[in-house]
């Protein structure tokens, strides 16, 4: 006979809704598809977690263009209905940045990322209030792509380190920050293996107030390094950690495409902070659709912050 055990309510993880956008629409998902608006454009693209029915009749999954092959796939194939321009100005924020097709079904960027822009932003303006004459606080994006993020927290005070391993995605990362007019804001922009970035600033006694992180699954750094998320995240968080300063604001994780609960993040955060005091969140983040009370999981974090 099973036993009666005294177990605690269940844990209700936050979703983090982005919802704060105009220049970007989730329209209807499902049958493993999306139909999304950027700009003025639409398209359509693989999704293995909307399992559920479209929303919409087919005839009104009208696109411009449509990313062909499986979601699981390092590369695919647009097919284009109408003509789309190789690159064109959306914003968010009240920063303009290009989106583009990529042959990674992407568009240059992750709308759901918007929640922790706003968050993070938050956090450096309320420190660049309290000290205005003050050394700017000191952010460190890894795994930076298009820059989004890097160009949110520089606009809001902050001095950014930008990392990735992808020279192009540097190269569009730039682009971005003449795009949004903040070519005079303060930020390094390093070609490098994140992980390896991180351990040679341990070793040289620097410190960040901030750290952004959206590793990937699996991922090479510019000189052949190899990334695999499961054998790499604690070492990462750990070495992070440490680079957090005495004053630190936060530290944000994001991870996509695999096959890990929230709480197993959360976990590798807590150990990687260890008695570090603040407030510490995770969950799954989301995108509601448009005239819908339907959400679309798209990755789960954690983040610490030093305030609630």
């Amino acid at each position: 006979m099973a036993k009666n055990l005294n177990i605690s309510p269940p844990l209700m993880a936050p979703v983090l809704v982005a919802e704060d956008w105009t220049d970007y629409a989730l329209i209807d998902s499902g049958n493993g598809q999306k139909l999304e608006r950027f700009g003025p454009y639409l398209f359509v693209r693989p999704d293995s977690q909307a399992l559920w029915p479209k929303r919409l009749p087919d005839q009104e999954w009208r696109y411009d263009a449509a990313f062909t092959g499986q979601e699981t796939e390092e590369m695919g194939r647009w097919r284009f209905v109408r003509r789309v321009p190789e690159t064109w100005a959306i914003s968010w924020g009240g920063i303009r940045f290009h989106a583009r097709c990529t042959p990674f079904r992407h568009l240059g960027l992750f709308p759901e990322q918007s929640v922790h822009w706003r968050w993070c932003r938050d956090r450096i303006e309320a420190r660049v209030k309290q000290a205005p004459k003050g050394e700017p606080p000191n952010i460190l994006n890894l795994f930076g792509y298009t820059g989004l993020a890097s160009l949110v927290c520089a606009k809001a005070g902050a001095s950014v380190t930008h990392v990735d391993a992808s020279k192009k995605a540097i190269g569009f990362a730039r682009d971005n920050q003449t795009l949004a007019g903040l070519e005079d804001k303060p930020i390094r922009w390093i070609l490098d293996d994140a992980l390896k970035f991180v351990e040679r600033e341990v070793r040289r006694g620097n410190h960040y107030h901030g750290i952004i992180l959206d590793p990937p699954k699996h991922g090479r750094g510019p000189t052949g390094e190899i990334w695999k998320l499961e054998e790499g995240l604690n070492r990462l968080l750990a070495a992070c950690s440490q680079l957090l300063a005495e004053d630190a604001l936060f530290l944000v994780a994001t991870v996509y495409a695999v096959r890990l609960s929230f709480l197993a993040l959360d976990n590798s955060l807590e150990a990687a902070l260890g008695t570090r005091s603040g407030h510490r969140e995770a969950g799954e983040m989301a995108i509601a659709e448009q005239n819908s009370n339907r959400l679309l999981p798209t990755a789960i974090y954690a983040r610490w912050s030093a305030n609630s």
